[in-house]
């Protein structure tokens, strides 16, 4: 799931799940971007974007948001448009986290999980989460903006195991370089 793509302008990411069978509690995936300062790129993020925050500039939003898998299609998006981004910021990493308030859930019992990162009408990547299906939470992109301000992607899937906050203070401090 790696491309060399460079200049990277605006992207979505987009996740689908099926929803839980009858009477279990609710599948509820979640996408999360975190972004990182040109002045710490690997240590804690300058901020969050997810179902309960935005970026204060606008620039990452979360477009639809779903509680379930209920519906066609992806069940949630998420817009980046790194060519607004501030030059403050040098690194996005993007990661989408099961919700765990009705038990231990990962990727494995979650029935056609799928994540496709877009430009445009071009895939970047796409995953269903196999590689990682004991997981609870993954890493499913990194943006790296290079000494001429262009962005590059990154397509990796790293597993994590733990809640959606663990995994949100966590996600951007490995890296696949």
């Amino acid at each position: 799931m790696s491309t060399p793509n460079k200049d990277i302008e605006k992207v979505e990411v987009r996740v689908k799940w099926d929803p839980s069978t009858a009477g279990e509690p609710a599948n509820d995936l979640d996408i999360i971007a975190a972004t990182y300062g040109t002045d710490a790129p690997y240590g804690s993020p300058a901020y969050l974007v997810h179902f309960d925050s935005r970026s204060p500039d606008g620039t990452i939003t979360l477009n639809r948001d779903s509680r379930t898998g209920q519906g066609f299609g992806f069940d949630e998006v998420m817009t980046l448009e790194l060519d607004r981004l501030s030059d403050a910021y040098a690194r996005v990493v993007v990661g989408v986290a099961i919700q765990q308030r009705d038990g231990h859930k990962t990727f494995g019992q979650i029935e056609h999980t799928a994540v496709q990162i877009r430009e445009g009408y071009t895939n970047l990547a796409e995953d269903d989460f196999s590689t990682v299906a004991a997981a609870t939470a993954a890493v499913v992109a990194e943006f790296v903006r290079d000494s001429s301000g262009a962005w590059g992607f990154r397509g990796t899937v790293r597993g994590f195991d733990g809640d959606p906050d663990s995994f949100a203070t966590v996600m951007g401090s490995r890296s696949d370089r």
